[in-house]
């Protein structure tokens, strides 16, 4: 006796190609993000009069509790801060509620230590 033989079912589409387009895509994107690194203090900057944008080398930070720059805090910044060229720029972003005299104490402090060069971040209108 001779059966006929079923029926061929076909393929189901593999899922593999687009799990590899995705794969790719998702490389891509990490590879060509820039990650900044949050900023080391919550710092509200004042706002800006002037177009000119200021570029730096440094940037340090000026809050209600203290100063930083990247990881370090307090004694560590100024140590760091002593070891720059004179003629490297320094980016001060000073709280916009600290007082006018902390940040004068601060820029007086750099120029002790041979910081020539001091830009006064702000933001936009």
């Amino acid at each position: 006796m001779r059966f006929s033989r079923p029926p061929r079912r076909p393929l189901p589409e593999s899922i593999i190609p687009m799990i590899n387009v995705v794969f790719l895509l998702l490389i891509f994107f990490l590879m060509s993000a820039r990650l900044a690194p949050a900023p080391p203090a919550k710092v509200e900057v004042p706002l800006a009069i002037s177009d000119q944008r200021a570029t730096a080398d440094t940037v340090l930070y000026l809050a209600e509790d203290g100063l930083a720059m990247g990881d370090l805090r307090g004694d560590a910044v100024w140590q760091m801060l002593a070891a720059l060229d004179a003629d490297q720029v320094v980016t001060l972003r000073a709280d916009a509620s600290l007082s006018a005299t902390e940040v004068a104490k601060t820029l007086a402090r750099l120029a002790g230590l041979g910081v020539t060069q001091v830009a006064l971040a702000v933001r936009d209108k």
